[in-house]
């Protein structure tokens, strides 16, 4: 299993260009709280549990990867997934499930097209079409920049 400097240095050389950087700097939050906003959506037998749920297992599981690899990482998510997920439920208490549905999918369509524009500027495939995990690596590698840039070591 590779720790998580190993993912990172791997993701980071499918990502040297600095306008692919820059689009996923945008892109990659954008899709993730997409999942996170779509998940929300997901119905949920209100005598079973509240509006969430979804997205909240899925939070979790992704959590548990990141954990596994790095505290320090698993942390940084911990607190962007709380934030995420703060920000899926006021959008769901203000659009209900339909329009949140609908929102979200039209942005991750629209940072989707953005990731693949950069790739392409990149001359390089995306990350995940070697590895699904990547998928899931894009975000922590994110975190890791701003944890260096604050002189955190993870």
């Amino acid at each position: 299993m590779r720790d998580m400097r190993q993912w990172f240095d791997s993701y980071g050389g499918d990502h040297r260009d600095a306008r692919n950087r820059a689009i996923h700097w945008v892109c990659v939050p954008l899709i993730l709280w997409c999942v996170i906003a779509l998940l929300w959506s997901v119905p949920v037998p209100r005598a079973f549990a509240q509006p969430g749920l979804w997205a909240g297992v899925a939070m979790f599981l992704a959590w548990t990867f990141y954990w596994r690899l790095s505290r320090v990482i698993g942390a940084a998510m911990l607190v962007v997934f709380v934030a995420f997920g703060l920000l899926a439920h006021s959008a769901y208490a203000a659009l209900g499930a339909r329009d949140l549905a609908l929102l979200a999918t039209v942005l991750f369509v629209l940072a989707w097209i953005g990731q693949f524009v950069g790739h392409a500027l990149e001359g390089r495939r995306p990350s995940f079409f070697t590895d699904l995990a990547y998928l899931l690596i894009g975000p922590a590698w994110l975190a890791g920049k701003l944890l260096t840039r604050a002189h955190i070591t993870y």
